[in-house]
């Protein structure tokens, strides 16, 4: 298996060449290994919260409108079920999230890059904390991805049931 090397602020990370995501979530794949995989419905949710993200920073001048286009292109192929591979962090990480976010975080950022012409792990033009996550916190992120996945799954599986059952 090829490497790219990734730096953090504890320092250097081998990250596998052919995955989207970086040197935050590579520490975390390493060091908690118990639990299933985050719920897809919790994926799609942070894709559609970062997309919305990405969409109100660039209107108030906080993203460059070509970032914010990279950032919304790569949660659509999110939302589309084209990077399920890149997202490997199981639910008991840490209380707030964070390794989930910047899993996404990363992805998107790396994503963004490749549409931009750039490689994996680089972070130019589109960082994953300056860009991606950008005027949003952890503590904010997971809870409100956790609220979209509940909601959506309402609307899409629990009110078509109640329907189903309604109608029998």
């Amino acid at each position: 298996m090829e490497y790219r090397i990734e730096h953090d602020s504890l320092g250097e990370v081998r990250v596998p060449a052919d995955h989207m995501w970086g040197a935050q979530t590579q520490r975390s794949f390493e060091n908690f290994k118990i639990g299933h995989v985050m719920p897809k419905e919790i994926i799609r949710a942070f894709a559609i919260l970062k997309k919305c993200a990405a969409k109100v920073n660039e209107e108030r001048g906080a993203l460059a409108a070509e970032k914010g286009a990279a950032i919304r292109s790569a949660c659509d192929e999110i939302l589309a079920g084209k990077w399920e591979g890149e997202f490997p962090l199981v639910v008991y990480q840490t209380g707030s999230g964070t390794q989930s976010n910047m899993n996404m975080n990363e992805v998107i950022a790396n994503r963004a890059n490749e549409l931009a012409g750039q490689g994996k792990g680089r972070y130019q033009p589109t960082h994953p904390n300056d860009d991606v996550n950008h005027a949003q916190s952890t503590n904010d992120s997971f809870p409100t991805a956790i609220r979209v996945a509940a909601a959506c799954q309402i609307v899409h599986l629990l009110i078509p049931a109640v329907q189903k059952l309604r109608d029998t």
